[in-house]
């Protein structure tokens, strides 16, 4: 009889454990603190790893919003000077006006090829500091840009004055335009150094798209308010 017993015992222990390993198995663990971004699943629902070779959607999508950073194509060319650790540039398009410092965390050791547009290297440009943006959300739309060189102080002009042949239109003492041929150096989307042709001081178009903007064209300088200088 105690025997029974015992062995009845035994079996509901057994059974209890068993539930509790199926209790257990329903319970998801986050590996990592962070952002929960998607549930791919449904109340009852039984997963199953993904087979070899063939992938599938995580049961919830995580978001490691400490390490926040920006995966963007550069080309080939330019490539060749990244090194890891790099200063870098981010801006977002959804913080328009602002820029924030950050470092090249990774360089892609491949080159990708899409057809019908330029080779590039994929690189990964992380915040110095994430928690100084704001609501900042996975996929913003953004652009980098990579320190190569630095020198300072240097005669510089906006990129935008710069014209095919490395040339500029200057105004001249008559009030006329005169193009420049000139020597750059380092450069960006925001400006050119200028090491010859030009000196401190001389004026020079960065509407080059206006209509009758050409050499021998007379101008004259438009100068902003103070109130719109400040502005910017």
């Amino acid at each position: 009889m105690c025997d029974s017993a015992r062995a009845q015992v035994a079996e509901a222990e057994a059974r209890i454990r068993a539930s509790r390993a199926d209790t257990a198995r329903t319970v998801v663990r986050a590996p990592f603190d962070g952002i929960v971004a998607e549930v791919n699943g449904e109340l009852g629902e039984f997963l199953t790893p993904s087979p070899p070779g063939i992938p599938t959607l995580p049961a919830i999508d995580l978001i490691d919003d400490t390490c926040l950073y920006v995966t963007a194509p550069i080309d080939e060319v330019d490539a060749a000077q990244l090194k890891l650790a790099m200063a870098g540039r981010i801006t977002l398009d959804a913080y328009r006006g602002r820029h924030f410092t950050g470092k090249v965390r990774r360089i892609a050791p491949y080159v990708l090829a899409v057809e019908k547009q330029a080779r590039t290297v994929e690189v990964e440009v992380e915040f110095d500091d994430p928690g100084g943006v704001r609501n900042l959300l996975v996929g913003y739309s953004a652009d980098i840009e990579i320190v190569i060189a630095a020198r300072d102080p240097v005669l510089r002009i906006p990129t935008s004055a710069l014209m095919p042949g490395n040339r500029v239109l200057a105004l001249g003492g008559d009030e006329t335009l005169q193009e420049r041929k000139v020597e750059i150096g380092l450069s960006n989307w925001e400006y050119t150094e200028i090491r010859s042709g030009l000196k401190r001081g001389d004026r020079v178009v960065t509407s080059l798209e206006r209509a009758g903007v050409k050499p021998g064209a007379r101008a004259v300088e438009e100068t902003r308010s103070p109130a719109a200088a400040a502005g910017k």
